[in-house]
């Protein structure tokens, strides 16, 4: 998906709340304090990816280079490059100031749950993109659930994540502020 499509998507998604929601969700992970300390882990059957190189493009388009992510795996093969083997092992040795995004477009499974949970003890931000997983999301600081008749697709809310990571906030104009203290000041509009 191109940027000229995610901006459709956003269009089309303008009032269902989606699109701030996700720009919640991509502002938690801009909070990560250092390179290397975004962890990024899917579920056995589906790893993370297309995500992983969204995260990385937002990272270095925008400057930040704390949204490059560190993209953990199940099961690397040794003989993989060195950013493609890091392993599950990587989640126990999470840290303070570090954020562990958990993206499952289905259930995650026990193992996982309990790394997440070890994680957030020692003080890692828990962030989650899921399906409807009650259990994960208890254990995430802030999560976005994606259920299976959402008007936005699991892909696409990733899309949207990443998209809102990379965001530069523009602090609002002059004439915005104004337009808003005028709003403030005459109350609601009625319409006749």
């Amino acid at each position: 998906m191109d940027s000229g499509a995610v901006a459709h998507l956003r269009e089309v998604l303008a009032e269902t709340g989606w699109v701030e929601r996700t720009r919640e969700l991509g502002r938690a992970l801009r909070t990560t304090r250092s390179p290397g300390g975004l962890l990024l882990v899917g579920t056995p059957g589906d790893e993370p990816w297309h995500l992983t190189a969204h995260l990385t493009d937002e990272a270095r388009l925008s400057g930040l280079p704390q949204l490059a992510p560190t993209l953990v795996r199940w099961s690397p093969p040794a003989g993989a490059p060195a950013h493609l083997r890091v392993g599950l092992e990587r989640i126990e040795r999470t840290a303070r100031g570090e954020t562990l995004f958990v993206v499952a477009g289905q259930q995650a499974p026990a193992p996982l749950l309990e790394r997440v949970d070890d994680a957030r003890r020692v003080g890692a931000t828990i962030l989650a993109l899921e399906s409807g997983d009650a259990e994960l999301a208890g254990l995430a600081h802030d999560a976005i659930a994606v259920p299976e008749h959402a008007p936005v697709s699991f892909d696409g809310a990733q899309h949207l994540v990443s998209i809102a990571a990379g965001e530069i906030p523009q602090r609002p104009g002059l004439r915005e502020r104004l337009a808003r203290l005028l709003d403030k000041m005459s109350g609601p509009r009625v319409s006749d």
